[in-house]
């Protein structure tokens, strides 16, 4: 979890993130997070990271309206980077997605948000 809390501390487009919930065990972690970005949209960030396992879904989306959701959930095989894929403005536009980490989503975000400096 360390990781995940030093790139939400270290990106110039987070203002402020809540853990909403984090369980641990031996070879597992899960952790979820409500991330406020600059720009007023919301980036929801959900993990499962053990030896054999990792499982992700992260959406950003502002005023309860869906902007990019990036999963791995493995219902979309025609993907060409299945199970990997993210959902584009709706859940049913379902595109390829290389982005595969939460420093991947904030890197694209950040590429979409331009800080004001």
């Amino acid at each position: 979890m360390l990781r995940e809390l030093e790139l939400l501390d270290g990106s110039p487009v987070v203002k402020d993130y809540e853990i909403l919930d984090y369980k641990e065990g031996e070879s597992f972690y899960f952790l979820k997070i409500k991330a406020e970005l600059i720009d007023g949209s919301v980036l929801y960030i959900r993990e499962f990271v053990s030896e054999d396992d990792y499982n992700y879904s992260f959406q950003w989306q502002r005023n309860g309206e869906l902007i990019v959701r990036w999963d791995n959930a493995p219902h979309h095989r025609d993907v060409e980077t299945f199970p990997h894929h993210k959902h584009v403005g709706s859940k049913d536009n379902v595109q390829p997605s290389r982005e595969v980490s939460l420093e991947d989503v904030l890197k694209a975000i950040e590429e979409r948000i331009k800080p004001a400096f």
